[in-house]
């Protein structure tokens, strides 16, 4: 099992997000940050374990998701974390934005439940089944 920190602002996003989660069977522990402030929070409190890989959407108050992902790549001890885009623009500017940043990949919200349990099931699967990740590495926290 993995830990996953999603980053959404939008409750009904959220909900629909864990149905999908639960209706594959989502083999992760799940973490959520309401906005990107509190996303940095998580990510520097000692007692919270950092996750093996981020969804992150871009538009939030506060902080946007764009500002998020260029903090986390600009620290040494995160910047490994592997950083997904998950959100509703399709813009050009926000996708070019966002792998300038050093986004992991960026995938577009889909518009029907059925195809969000396909993008779940498959982020699952990546996560879980094909890449490789090290053993429990905590990007430069104490063992949590």
């Amino acid at each position: 099992m993995i830990n996953v920190l999603l980053v959404e602002d939008d409750d009904a996003d959220i909900l629909i997000l864990q149905e999908a989660m639960n209706i594959t069977e989502f083999q992760n522990r799940l973490f959520i940050a309401r906005d990107g402030l509190e996303a940095l929070e998580l990510l520097q409190d000692e007692t919270y374990p950092n996750p093996d890989f981020i969804l992150l959407d871009l538009n939030m108050p506060k902080m946007d998701g764009h500002q998020v992902l260029k903090w986390i790549k600009n620290h040494p001890e995160l910047r490994r974390i592997p950083v997904g885009i998950l959100t509703t623009s399709s813009a050009e500017r926000d996708i070019e934005k966002a792998y300038k940043n050093y986004a992991s990949y960026y995938i577009t919200k889909p518009s029907s439940f059925q195809e969000l349990k396909l993008v779940v099931q498959a982020i699952n699967d990546f996560w879980t089944k094909i890449v490789c990740l090290p053993k429990r590495y905590n990007y430069g926290k104490e063992n949590n």
